[in-house]
């Protein structure tokens, strides 16, 4: 059916219409928004309003009508080959290692653990449902997989990343974000609640939390001595910075990834003759040599800001290609998912009981990993407002190795679905 709308200028200006109105609501303090942001995360809807774009209306009546078609805009295309690099970019632009270090092992044993329990949760709950529903398993699953193990290490970037590397459909792709975004929140619930009964967890656990309190003054230091009001030149070179990177990323992915399909072509099972995965390490991997230069300080104008708005923009796309109706074909996908965050749970306490890492690692790890840096703060804030940046801090650690953690992921799932 020939879409009604099929000017990409103007399917844009409803994609960014409906990303404006989502955070000034979202952002809100009146009453009606905030109660109902309590209950629908503001990231859900970055996906599933502009999917309502894609569906057929009234399919099978004679005023069957679809306002546009995802498949024929050429938006997400545009957006994954160069929104998505320059988003790894400035995300992982501003790791601080130093900082991270002064976190303590703890923390960072803790996140660790948080992303080795999602590297092996996913393919343990994959073979799990595979005995008790084959038909869940089959086929391609495991392929839309890769894209919650991409979230769930590292966010909405590294999900797309790892949507192009294993060629995920966009029918088990709008599955898969329904799985990612509603357990991941259901965790998370759980984790805000933990943070109100912190004592009685750290009691449990064993641990001190005293550290706690000489990170909140670092981070208050740290904080306070990057932070500006971004100029012009400041806001050029963040988005300079980015399409350099970019540019050179595709440049250096045109060259290897011919290469290695020309010469060792048995590694296409692992994605290196996929010239988008080269293009995503050489982006995360030059971000990463940054963050050491002086170019690090460009966060304190707001260089991670700049790379979420470029990711949005990327969500906003992907789900234009969204059958948000796919979900309801296959629902035991849920018991994936639950299994898999329960590996992941388990895994944590267990490590934390052995380590005695107080509750508050025990979030921020699990959130850094799980939630990204959209809700890694919050959950750092429910213990102290002064806290919400450690769990950025971490979550860009979580950008930085989401890519490779997910595609190690995948490559188990592969494994195991074959």
């Amino acid at each position: 059916m020939e879409a009604l709308i099929q000017n990409d200028a103007v399917v844009l200006g409803l994609l960014m219409l409906i990303l404006m109105i989502v955070f000034q609501t979202s952002s809100s303090e009146k009453p009606v928004y905030a109660n109902f942001y309590k209950y629908i995360p503001s990231l859900l809807l970055c996906y599933f309003i502009p999917s309502l774009l894609n569906i057929t209306w009234f399919e099978g009546t004679e005023i069957a009508f679809r306002l546009v078609n995802g498949e024929e805009s050429s938006l997400y295309k545009v957006a994954s080959r160069y929104l998505l690099p320059a988003s790894l970019v400035l995300l992982t632009l501003s790791i601080d290692f130093k900082a991270l270090s002064r976190l303590g092992s703890k923390a960072l044993i803790m996140f660790f653990t948080a992303t080795i329990g999602i590297i092996i949760g996913g393919p343990i709950a994959f073979w799990i449902v595979s005995m008790i529903s084959p038909e869940t398993t089959s086929g391609d699953t495991w392929r839309g997989l890769t894209t919650v193990a991409g979230s769930w290490i590292g966010g909405g970037a590294n999900q797309a990343a790892m949507k192009e590397v294993f060629k995920v459909n966009d029918k088990i792709f709008s599955s898969m974000i329904a799985v990612d975004v509603i357990t991941a929140n259901i965790w998370m619930a759980f984790l805000l609640y933990g943070a109100g009964i912190s004592e009685k967890i750290d009691k449990w656990l064993g641990a001190d939390n005293s550290a706690i309190k000489e990170l909140q003054k670092k981070v208050e230091d740290y904080q306070s001595s990057i932070i500006k009001v971004p100029t012009l030149t400041d806001l050029m070179s963040i988005v300079g910075v980015a399409f350099v990177v970019v540019g050179i990323s595709h440049f250096l992915a045109d060259l290897i990834a011919p290469a290695i399909e020309n010469n060792a072509p048995y590694l296409a099972k692992f994605s290196l003759t996929s010239s988008f995965f080269w293009i995503v390490v050489i982006a995360t991997t030059l971000g990463l040599l940054l963050s050491i230069s002086r170019y690090r300080n460009l966060e304190g104008a707001g260089a991670s800001k700049v790379g979420s708005l470029f990711l949005y923009v990327l969500v906003a796309t992907i789900g234009l290609q969204m059958d948000i109706t796919a979900i309801f074909k296959t629902p035991l996908l849920f018991l994936i998912g639950i299994i898999w965050m329960l590996v992941h749970i388990t895994l944590l306490l267990l490590v934390a009981k052995l380590i005695r890492a107080p509750f508050f690692f025990v979030a921020i790890g699990s959130q850094a990993n799980v939630g990204g840096a959209a809700s890694a703060p919050i959950v750092a804030s429910a213990f102290h407002p002064s806290l919400a940046p450690v769990g950025v801090l971490l979550a860009v650690l979580g950008y930085a190795i989401g890519t490779y953690g997910a595609w190690l992921c995948g490559i188990i799932l592969e494994i195991i679905a074959t």
